[in-house]
């Protein structure tokens, strides 16, 4: 199938014009009421750091870096609690219905926010007690080490990590567990008929032919909460996750670069974010030929 291209309207016109003046108008401001002094020639330092000749990451591209490994492990956690509790939500057991529609309604109406502190100072404790997460990487060889600080975050974060990938797998679940419940809804009856007639069992019926047809429509927003994800995690700076948001407000509050800094903080949230935008779409599109 094919789409239409777009043709901007007179309106779209408009709301470019209001919005490029608005920002024209708001850096006019700073300049020339304000008196603000613009020192971009300083951010760069705080994207990379020159170390004995080789360039490194610094705190702003180091806050990127772990706002991107906690959006893919909290959207791979996510993703499996979603789709365990969106098979629930479908499933004949009625206790299991009733335990996913509890887990959703109760993540759903409850703000991030209450659930990041119950879950940073309950989990967090948990994690510190019975794991030592922190002191446990160091004794381990240091190739390990190595990969845990690339694939995860600097061992004296470790337990933090942990604890907000969680909470944030366990936020994002409770969307995902409506796109597949939302998926496997979608597949006709007559498939769960003809399936039953040829004598699969429940689990079959799901994993042959049900699942397999509702995958090209859960894909679709499951690519786009990915990108909510990426959004989502911002609010983990509240306990002291070292990632984008948190290392912004770190730099503001020592330099004082308050503009500066939080233009450079979306330019790398809007780079990060309409990347994603353009392989969902293209996703969606390679979906939509093989229909």
């Amino acid at each position: 199938m094919q789409h239409k291209r777009y043709r901007p309207v007179l309106l779209d016109y408009i709301l470019l014009a209001f919005i490029g003046g608005s920002i024209l108008y708001f850096f006019w401001k700073l300049e020339n009421e304000l008196q603000y002094e613009w020192r971009w020639a300083t951010i760069p330092q705080f994207i990379f750091k020159n170390t004995n000749g080789t360039w490194e990451p610094n705190f702003l591209l180091e806050g990127l870096l772990t706002t991107i490994r906690l959006s893919i492990w909290a959207t791979i956690l996510a993703s499996v609690v979603g789709v365990v509790m969106g098979l629930a939500r479908v499933s004949q057991s009625c206790f299991a219905r009733m335990i996913s529609r509890t887990y959703v309604e109760v993540v759903r109406n409850m703000p991030p926010i209450v659930l990041i502190f119950i879950s940073y100072f309950f989990l967090s404790a948990q994690l510190t007690r019975y794991f030592a997460l922190d002191t446990m990487v160091q004794d381990l060889p240091s190739w390990l080490y190595s990969a845990i600080s690339i694939l995860f975050n600097k061992p004296s974060q470790l337990t933090q990590f942990v604890t907000g990938v969680i909470t944030l797998g366990l936020y994002e679940g409770a969307y995902i567990t409506e796109i597949v419940r939302g998926g496997v809804n979608s597949v006709q009856r007559g498939q769960w008929e003809a399936s039953a007639s040829l004598g699969f069992s429940r689990c079959d019926q799901l994993r042959l032919v049900v699942l397999p047809q509702a995958l090209k429509v859960i894909i679709p927003p499951l690519a786009g909460q990915f990108i909510s994800t990426i959004k989502d995690s911002a609010i983990l700076s509240v306990i002291s996750i070292q990632e984008l948001t948190f290392q912004g407000l770190e730099l503001m509050a020592s330099t004082y670069l308050v503009f500066e800094i939080w233009i450079t903080i979306t330019m790398m949230y809007l780079v990060l974010t309409l990347g994603c935008s353009v392989l969902s779409r293209r996703v969606e599109r390679a979906l939509e030929w093989k229909n």
